[in-house]
């Protein structure tokens, strides 16, 4: 497989489209969607110069140690046009690091305070959708602490959080509700007990 070229098809400020032309391995000149959160000039040096790029978000799995829950939200998605139960997350901004990022979009989305990082598990940069998109995420394991609130919440974000025990869980994975997929196996694991020795 050979990219030949990258054509900007839709640009906005998150979210931009690519034609990208390639040769497949018979030889014949194909073309493929791509989704991207990149600008021309990192897309660029990415298939063409081979230059490593960085996560694009965090997504944090949050531990809230005084109620030995699992941190989640309900969040309104337009492009599903309904709620769907996921992890806290956000876009890593110019100038912040993975650990900034995951403070502030903890904070923003559920008001509660990050006590500590976990090294491990822990994923720096995660495809989600590869056959769509190259937007990745570091998956970011942490404990907390505080008050579930609503007070730091943008104004286009509608969520509201939860903290979520074993037995609510297993609640949640048994209704009928959207949820995401890292939501989901988070979640599956946090109830098997997965987690039990790493969040203390």
């Amino acid at each position: 497989m050979k990219i030949l070229e990258l054509k900007e098809l839709v640009k906005t400020r998150y979210l931009s489209m690519y034609d990208i032309v390639y040769q497949n391995k018979k030889g014949n000149q194909k073309s493929w969607m791509l989704a991207t959160r990149k600008t021309a000039a990192e897309l660029h040096k990415i298939f063409f110069e081979k230059t490593v790029d960085a996560a694009d978000a965090v997504v944090v799995v949050a531990f809230h140690t005084a109620s030995k829950s699992l941190v989640c939200i309900k969040q309104f998605r337009l492009p599903i046009n309904d709620y769907i139960y996921e992890l806290p997350a956000g876009l890593i901004d110019p100038g912040e690091t993975i650990s900034t990022t995951t403070v502030r979009e903890l904070k923003e989305e559920t008001g509660l305070d990050l006590d500590q990082i976990l090294q491990e598990p822990y994923g720096d940069k995660l495809y989600l959708t590869p056959g769509m998109t190259d937007e990745s995420i570091a998956l970011v394991f942490c404990t907390c602490s505080g008050d579930v609130s609503t007070d730091h919440l943008e104004p286009d974000e509608d969520i509201t959080p939860y903290l979520v025990n074993k037995e609510q869980a297993k609640e949640i994975l048994a209704s009928d509700t959207k949820m995401d997929v890292k939501f989901y196996l988070i979640l599956s694991n946090f109830i098997n007990g997965i987690y039990d020795n790493f969040f203390k």
